[in-house]
């Protein structure tokens, strides 16, 4: 089990991520091999400031909201809340911890806990989808721990949906 306390998660923090957050971000981050089924299109993560800030400027749009999630004043990943349908009251969410000092500790289930709650009660969502490649037994962890339920698997990916009304009773 994770070594990590309440204290802990109380030092977790979603923001908006800004241009400044995305950069240190992202100059600590390396690509997680637990997301790549064919790894012959792995590739180790080289930091560079165009990248990031093509990447930043493309998270920008009406339907998504991009979280830092902060560890005290540090980035330690990101939450996505995206393809946002405001008619439907839906959305998607997905997450990426920078690196794997982060993973494992519960840091990443308080990041998504959170973007939950600004999901249901801060935007009046009603259900929120995620899903996860077949082999990424971590995140599918996570997901069946916050109270998702598993929909389907197609392909090299398995869906999961949560609903408000059952987010409230967990």
């Amino acid at each position: 089990m994770a070594d990590f306390t309440i204290k802990d998660m109380q030092k977790i923090t979603l923001q908006k991520m800004t241009r400044g957050l995305c950069h240190e971000l992202y100059k600590g981050w390396q690509n997680d091999d637990a997301i790549f089924m064919d790894m012959s299109m792995f590739k180790p993560f080289e930091y560079s400031p165009e990248k990031v800030d093509k990447y930043f400027d493309s998270k920008q749009e009406p339907t998504r909201i991009l979280f830092v999630i902060m560890l005290e004043d540090k980035p330690i990943g990101e939450v996505q809340l995206k393809q946002i349908d405001f008619d439907n009251k839906e959305c998607e969410l997905s997450i990426h911890m920078q690196n794997d000092d982060f993973k494992g500790k519960g840091y990443g289930t308080e990041a998504e806990r959170q973007a939950i709650q600004y999901a249901f009660e801060e935007l009046e969502l009603e259900i929120i989808y995620a899903d996860t490649i077949v082999k990424n037994v971590r995140s599918q962890h996570i997901i069946d721990k916050l109270g998702f339920e598993f929909i389907r698997q197609e392909g090299d990916f398995k869906y999961y949906q949560l609903e408000k009304k059952k987010w409230l009773r967990v």
